[in-house]
């Protein structure tokens, strides 16, 4: 059923990519003309650059991740102890790190460098990666395995760590890891990611019964930033691609029962 519902997500977020569905519209603009109707090709087109013209001059993704980054405290002041510290991966490109042989990084490195940090804070603490491969294809290369990489490179003390590499999206990040590390939960643990992904994955982690203390980092958005008319198509594009992604994914796993709520706030 895991499976299912991984795979279904994938390829369904496909078509529902913004930028592959400004793309399918404009395979349909073609196909009008070549079916001889002009007209109709012709408004089809029109609307398409009027919706560049608009994500291109206003920044609707930014506004749309900004109550997800939020959500919660940046920075939130922590217990004397903790059991453990989670991170999630999603800044590790495992395939481009096996096949250079280096760590190549998508983005989101601050979540690592917020993991070494907080673990030094923590010397008793459990440490934990979970990452998998998010990918339908060449998902025989595990973040976890760049992730080590890149911690052994930094002189970091990898043998406190639990890798967990079979996670291949936010819910198998909990269920896995819970069966892997069993915590005990006499005292929370610090969850670790970006700011805009940390909403679901809260809701995901209390709805098992995992009690964390949200630790965003990773931000995309500023606090007084407010509505700004710039062209930055690519970027605006990129923006609103996350942001519909992520608000997408609460409204699955609320409808799914895989979180708390559709907003998750602290577990209870």
């Amino acid at each position: 059923m895991h499976t299912i519902f991984f795979w279904l997500s994938k390829i369904g977020w496909i078509f529902i990519s913004p930028l592959n569905l400004i793309f399918g519209l404009l395979v349909v603009t073609w196909v009008l003309f070549l079916l001889n109707a002009p007209r109709h090709a012709r408004l089809l087109f029109s609307c398409i650059i009027i919706l560049l013209l608009i994500i291109g001059f206003f920044p609707i993704g930014n506004v749309l991740l900004r109550p997800l980054e939020r959500r919660f405290e940046t920075n939130p002041v922590l217990p004397g102890n903790v059991e453990g510290i989670i991170v999630l991966g999603g800044s590790m490109n495992p395939i481009l790190s096996a096949f250079w042989n280096q760590v190549e990084t998508g983005g989101a490195i601050e979540r690592e460098l917020t993991f070494m940090n907080l673990s030094r804070n923590y010397p008793s603490a459990k440490l934990v990666y979970t990452g998998g491969s998010p990918n339908l294809l060449n998902n025989q290369y595990k973040e976890a395995d760049a992730a080590n990489k890149l911690f052994r490179e930094l002189d970091f003390d990898t043998s406190r760590i639990v890798y967990e590499r079979n996670a291949r999206n936010t819910y198998e990040n909990v269920m896995v890891s819970m069966d892997k590390v069993k915590p005990e939960l006499k005292y929370p643990w610090i969850l670790i990611t970006s700011a805009y992904h940390i909403p679901r994955a809260v809701g995901t982690f209390c709805k098992q019964g995992w009690k964390v203390i949200p630790y965003p980092v990773d931000h995309n958005t500023l606090p007084d930033d407010h509505l700004r008319i710039e062209f930055n198509l690519a970027g605006h594009i990129g923006e609103l691609d996350l942001a519909i992604h992520e608000w997408l994914g609460l409204f699955v796993y609320y409808v799914t029962g895989k979180t708390v709520a559709f907003f998750p706030g602290h577990c209870e």
